[in-house]
């Protein structure tokens, strides 16, 4: 009996050493594939838009205050419309981020939220995050307009009224990238990357 118990201790102890091993191993691959791959930019899932087509020159109102001029090829700053809502978390935690961003940006970047809905939730959303510093669009005309279908989104129009990238963004790097993507002249990062690669497969 205790020769039996001895050698399922002794197999038991081999298979917990050979999936240590195992595990280790996998560690190492996905480090690897970590390293290669590119870090993601902000998604391009609008149809409707592509880099290069002309904002339609328009006013709208804010919500905290005066107005906004979109299209305006006089436009001294280039301007990210950021569509958000009261009710999404993830535009939440991307106010610190906007709010930073703006600041290292402050010269050539006018940042605009955007949304739709209950006026009244807005409202309170602009005096919970403390947004009353930067213009508020309410507007599901405008929404539709720049082809936004999840949340959030950002558009980057140019100071001449063109649109320089757009996106979904999850993140400070998603928003990061809308920049990037407007000094490489493509959609998005996914776009260059894409191209990259398809140059590459054809060069070799």
């Amino acid at each position: 009996m205790t020769a039996a118990l001895m050698i399922s201790n002794l197999i038991l102890w081999c298979v917990v050493i050979g999936l240590g091993v195992l595990v280790f191993a996998l560690t190492r691959q996905i480090g690897v594939l970590h390293g290669r791959l590119a870090p993601a930019g902000a998604l391009a899932m609008n149809a409707a838009l592509k880099v290069g087509d002309k904002v339609p020159p328009q006013e709208h109102k804010s919500l905290t205050g005066g107005t906004v001029n979109l299209g305006d090829s006089d436009n001294k700053k280039k301007q990210l419309i950021f569509f958000m809502a009261p009710n999404c978390p993830v535009c939440k935690t991307l106010i610190p981020a906007l709010k930073s961003l703006v600041k290292s940006e402050k010269d050539d970047l006018e940042l605009i939220l955007a949304s739709d809905g209950d006026e009244v939730l807005q409202k309170l959303l602009i005096i919970d995050e403390k947004l009353d510093s930067f213009p508020y669009v309410l507007s599901e005309r405008l929404g539709r307009q720049m082809g936004v279908s999840k949340l959030p989104y950002g558009v980057l129009i140019g100071a001449d009224g063109i649109i320089k990238s757009f996106g979904l963004v999850n993140t400070r790097e998603h928003l990061d990238s809308l920049l990037v993507a407007e000094e490489l002249g493509v959609a998005s990062i996914q776009d260059y990357l894409e191209k990259h690669h398809d140059h590459k497969h054809a060069s070799s």
